[in-house]
């Protein structure tokens, strides 16, 4: 299991406990976190999963995708550490990672 920070616009913080495997935008959505909307299930069509990667993390992920990279151009807010959280997989190796959730998604 990865121990994942989410913080919501707003401030508050949900340290969850995240099984391989799944996506960050899973792990939200599995555990009700506000502020991932997740409209397109994770399918990288949508960009209602926008999360900010916190500084520390950003070269820890994998590279995007072009998909993931085009969608990325449309959100509002887009900041150099903005990712689409259903394009990050989760592993041991990401234990301890910071996002952030957007104002507004999309």
């Amino acid at each position: 299991m990865a121990r994942i920070t989410y913080i919501e616009f707003n401030g508050q913080e949900h340290v969850l406990e995240i099984a391989p495997g799944l996506s960050v935008m899973q792990g939200a959505v599995n555990n009700n976190v506000r502020g991932i909307l997740a409209e397109c299930g994770g399918a990288c069509s949508c960009a209602t999963c926008h999360v900010y990667v916190d500084q520390n993390w950003v070269d820890k992920l994998n590279d995007k995708s072009e998909a993931e990279a085009a969608l990325l151009e449309a959100v509002m807010d887009a900041q150099p550490t903005s990712r689409l959280s259903c394009q990050i997989n989760v592993s041991d190796e990401l234990d301890g990672l910071i996002v952030r959730m957007p104002a507004k998604q999309v």
